[in-house]
């Protein structure tokens, strides 16, 4: 197998969260530097902290023979021995045992429950498939959607890279839409039309478009003003609309709560109700969860027609069945303990810690970027992220073209060297010409926050000095 008879979309294939800059970061790791890796949403890698509850539910499932030590109720509380045995009794033979190539029955079943209590309208178990995380249910539906280089699907962007990589990787057309840095990552509905006429004056079908609410890289929470517009304009065009909502839980602002795509289409009343098409998404790696190595996530399907859905129930049992110990993972998560369980009071705390702590951070990170030299970065309002601009001088970008790398690369990676801190350039993520941007978490530990930021603060303001002709370069 050589490099040359390779799968010419696998080698177009570009996945930047773990591109050039996190392989330098490993380097020096190995050479023993201390590296603080921003570069991917990995809550747990980062310090927090496992949320009780689940973890002693699901240890209980992977050895179950502890649930017959007389002494089980010293060590695990009686809410925790119970949802145990309801979960390995849902299986045909405990986590070892395959399930449903959709997921189990009764997980699907709370998942619907959940979807319906958040949304107030009910949700049919069926049409929810179990998946290893949310990137493979992503995977598996723009699988489904994309038949050729002519399907094409509409993209914000910046984007996270999994979308251009998943629609390179089987062989369809990414049609880009900016987002307006300005107006705070709005959506532009004007900019959707010129979109699309571009695209279809190319020769290209567009298929499906995806929104990511909350934003990743960028942080912003749609409006249910917003949802109505896209809602409409996928109707409107005979789109499919994919709705990344794996951050609904990480909301840090209150003038814009989550509001799923689902609700807002079902508020809208027939017959958009009845016939737009919508594939929504979500996860146990984010939110106050944060378990990003156990691999669960879900999509529903609304409006997909039944000969649709039997195939993409066709793929998924490629596979057999999807992670068991992470279904039961999500169900813990959208049937957390309720109030009076013994259980409640802890997880009801240890969740608001991490929420609490996670807004404080997005504060911190958006308020010491703008304190920098060139840098302008808008308030993290939801996701895990701050996406800074940079404002690099020409005579920066005239250095990384000598280098022979793409100017924010070149800026990032000055800043790993010099301070440890492993970012993702802008451009990774797409961006309009000539701007530049990295991407940050803001998920190093509280107490770390103010320590990276002031390391990043003199990095910064020493390359500026560095580069700059003359003092005070002026900010967008």
């Amino acid at each position: 197998m050589d490099y040359e008879t390779l799968n010419e979309n696998v080698k177009k294939c570009q996945y930047a969260v773990r591109g050039e800059l996190y392989l330098r970061a490993s380097e020096l790791q190995k050479e023993g530097k201390k590296i603080i890796f921003t570069n991917v949403g990995n809550p747990h890698a980062l310090g927090q902290k496992p949320l009780t509850f689940p973890r002693q539910v699901v240890a209980l499932c992977q050895a179950p023979f502890m649930l017959d030590d007389p002494n089980v109720g010293l060590v695990f509380p009686a809410d925790a021995i119970a949802r145990a045995k309801h979960y390995l009794a849902l299986t045909s033979g405990g986590l070892g045992a395959y399930s449903d190539s959709r997921g189990l029955p009764g997980i699907r079943k709370e998942v619907a429950e959940f979807i319906e209590r958040r949304d107030g309208y009910p949700s049919d178990p069926e049409l929810i498939f179990l998946t290893d995380g949310a990137s493979k249910g992503v995977m598996q539906i723009l699988n489904t959607i994309i038949r050729g280089a002519h399907d094409g699907i509409l993209v914000p962007v910046p984007q996270y890279p999994l979308y251009s990589a998943t629609i390179a990787l089987f062989g369809g057309s990414l049609v880009p839409y900016y987002l307006e840095e300005t107006a705070n990552w709005g959506l532009d509905i004007v900019n959707l039309r010129q979109s699309v006429a571009q695209a279809r004056s190319q020769g290209i079908t567009v298929r499906a478009m995806v929104i990511i609410n909350p934003g990743n890289p960028t942080g912003q929470c749609l409006s249910e003003a917003n949802l109505k517009e896209v809602l409409n304009f996928c109707y409107q065009n005979n789109l499919v609309l994919l709705a990344d909502e794996v951050y609904q839980q990480n909301i840090y602002q209150d003038e814009r709560p989550f509001i799923s795509a689902r609700k807002v289409l079902m508020n809208m009343g027939p017959p958009i109700s009845k016939e737009c098409q919508l594939v929504s998404f979500h996860t146990v790696s984010k939110g106050y969860w944060g378990e990003c190595g156990q691999r669960g996530g879900y999509f529903e399907m609304t409006n997909i027609p039944p000969k649709a859905v039997e195939e993409i129930y066709k793929v998924a049992s490629i596979s057999l069945s999807p992670n068991v110990p992470a279904q039961i993972f999500m169900g813990l998560m959208v049937n957390p303990p309720k109030p009076g369980d013994i259980s409640y009071e802890r997880y009801a705390r240890e969740s608001k810690g991490i929420l609490e702590s996670l807004r404080r951070r997005a504060q911190i990170m958006t308020d010491g970027f703008n304190s920098c030299r060139n840098v302008v970065c808008n308030f993290t309002e939801g996701a895990m992220y701050s996406f800074p601009q940079i404002r690099l001088p020409p005579k920066a970008i005239e250095a990384a073209k000598n280098a022979g790398k793409v100017p924010d690369v070149f800026y990032c990676l000055k800043l790993l060297e010099a301070t440890g801190i492993s970012t993702v350039p802008g451009s990774g993520f797409g961006q309009k010409e000539g701007v530049f941007h990295l991407r940050t978490t803001i998920l190093p530990a509280e107490e770390d926050m103010p320590a990276i930021m002031a390391s990043f603060k003199k990095f910064n303001d020493e390359f500026m000095e560095q580069y700059e002709d003359y003092k005070g370069y002026s900010r967008m």
